[in-house]
């Protein structure tokens, strides 16, 4: 079974469980926080990545470091998972958690590349316009900066592309003169 469907699995028993106890938001906060955490930290993601560490280490680490800031309802939830040699995909569990949360409730990530950084109007523009595309409620719009870019931007939706960078633009054209 590929880490996905299991991720998915996971991270739905977990949205129910969340649901019955009322704290689905409190938990998305965890997935992020732990997310955040896991990315920003390369050590502790290759960590637990690792075959050969045994899970009662990993869960030793996981718990030193999150105990303290996660619900406990999060920390009996990877202490289960990580009973269960399956502590590898625990960043896959939250995305697959925070992917679902966003689902339940009508939000949408996009990511933009710009040369620099948007205006508010600009902003709301692209907003607007991943919400035609979607139709979901509300857009959570990531900026990301790249000087190769020349000018313009990239708007990443899902699996979309929309490409209106200068780059791009002139790299059609030189493919224009070729033909």
């Amino acid at each position: 079974m590929a880490i996905s469907t299991v991720a998915a699995r996971y991270a739905k028993s977990l949205i129910d469980l969340a649901q019955t106890q009322g704290i689905v938001e409190k938990m998305h906060d965890d997935m992020q926080y732990f997310k955040r955490t896991i990315e920003e930290n390369r050590p502790l993601a290759v960590l637990l990545k690792n075959p050969i560490v045994r899970n009662e280490k990993k869960w030793s680490i996981i718990k030193a470091v999150f105990a303290a800031r996660l619900q406990p309802l999060t920390m009996s939830f990877f202490h289960i998972v990580a009973q269960k040699g399956r502590d590898n995909i625990l960043d896959a569990i939250a995305d697959a958690f925070i992917a679902q949360y966003d689902k339940m409730n009508g939000i949408e990530r996009a990511t933009v590349v710009t040369t620099v950084p948007l205006t508010e109007a600009v902003r709301e523009k692209l907003k607007a316009q991943v919400k035609a595309m979607t139709g979901s409620k509300t857009v959570e719009l990531e900026e990301k900066y790249d000087s190769k870019l020349i000018g313009g931007y990239v708007l990443r939706v899902g699996d979309r592309q929309f490409d209106a960078s200068l780059r791009s633009q002139l790299n059609d054209l030189r493919l224009s003169f070729m033909n």
